[in-house]
Order: structure tokens, then C-alpha cells, then sequence
């Protein structure tokens, strides 16, 4: 099991919770790690802009090269480029494999994804960074159904709120993307519009 410690320092330093376990610690101390951490100084517009990319990325669990491309094909997709960027991580298997509800986090998501228990339309994909379009569907490879998180999952035990653009069964352990989501309906923090001026500049 992988050790809370450094996602809890993390959750601090970029100002919100990665994790449940998180919430608890963030809560008692909503202020950056460190000595100095109480006593924030005015910082600089590249450093608040540098931070809500780290949010993002955070958010996500992706890598700088990752979260560079993807703005880079938003930037020539033509409308509000920052919408258009978290449309399109949100069309990411391991961010809809998560907000269904079928893992706890987007670290256990991803490992879901890796460790090929999650299926697109019936197939096995093992790529967390995939892509779907509405229509399609994800499933949990039924020899997975037995394990522990998969249960809990099927109970509804991973997730409060399903967003409006997935049509989910928990009982079956499937869901479906039936429309791309809409920024207000995307459930992550952060100003996209600064993601956008800190990849301009």
C-alpha cells in the first residue's frame, strides 16, 4: 500500500485534498508544508500560474508532457481552449473510471486501468491516457469482479455523485459516456484560464 504521507504533503502545497484519506490531514492544516508554510508571501503571477498547472496535473495524475500535449491540441480545437482542455482530460479512461465510481482515487484508477481490469466496449484496454467518445462503455472485466474494490464498487461504496454525462449501473459494474461533459459539470478545481496564460506566455 502506497504511504499517504507524500499525496497529503502534495494536497498541501497545491492548496486542495487528492485523496480521502487527504481531506482529514488538509483539514487540520490548510496551509503549504514546511516551516514557512503558515506565512505565505504575495507571490509572483508566474508562480500562482505555475501552481494551478501542478493542480491540474495533480488532479489528473498525469505528467508535464502529457498535460503539454493535450493543451497544445486544444489550442487548435477553436473555441475556449481551457474548456476545451478539461474536456478532453476528462475524456480520459482513468478520469471516467473514477468519477463512475469504480475506484476510490485517480491513483488507484489508473492502476485499475494498467492492470487491465477495465474494458471499453468489450475490449481490454491498458492505457489510462485513452480517449472515448460518447457512446462508448466501460465495463470490469468480469474474472475482477471478486476483488475487494470492485465490491465496494458495485455497492456504490467509491462514489457520492455520478456527473450527469455518464449513465452508470454500479450493480453491473458498467457505465457509459452518453455526451461530452460541460466545464460547469466537471468536477475539478481549477482556473483554467491560468493553465491557459502560463502555457502562453
Amino acid at each position: 500500500m502506497n504511504n499517504p504521507r507524500p499525496k497529503v504533503r502534495l494536497s498541501r502545497a497545491l492548496g486542495i485534498p487528492l485523496t480521502p484519506k487527504s481531506v482529514k490531514y488538509f483539514e487540520a492544516r490548510p496551509y503549504p508544508p514546511g516551516v514557512h508554510g503558515r506565512a505565505r508571501k504575495q507571490e509572483s503571477d508566474y508562480k500562482v500560474r505555475l501552481r494551478e498547472k501542478q493542480r491540474l496535473r495533480a488532479q489528473y495524475n498525469i505528467r508535464e508532457a502529457q498535460l503539454s500535449n493535450a493543451f497544445a491540441k486544444a489550442a487548435k480545437a477553436g473555441g475556449k481552449t481551457g474548456e476545451a482542455l478539461l474536456v478532453d482530460l476528462e475524456r480520459r479512461l482513468d478520469a471516467l473510471v473514477l468519477r463512475a465510481g469504480f475506484a476510490r482515487t485517480i491513483y488507484q484508477a489508473r492502476q485499475f486501468v494498467v492492470h487491465r481490469h477495465i474494458l471499453v466496449n468489450g475490449r481490454r484496454v491498458d492505457r489510462p491516457s485513452f480517449r472515448l467518445r460518447p457512446g462508448d462503455v466501460i465495463t470490469v472485466a468480469e474474472r475482477s469482479h471478486k476483488m475487494d474494490a470492485f465490491q465496494i464498487a458495485a455497492a456504490g461504496g467509491h462514489t457520492d455523485t455520478v456527473p450527469p454525462y455518464l449513465d452508470v449501473r454500479h450493480d453491473a459494474l458498467a457505465a457509459q459516456l452518453t455526451r461530452l461533459p460541460e466545464r460547469r459539470e466537471i468536477p475539478v478545481i481549477c482556473d483554467e484560464q491560468l493553465v491557459v496564460e502560463h502555457y502562453s506566455r
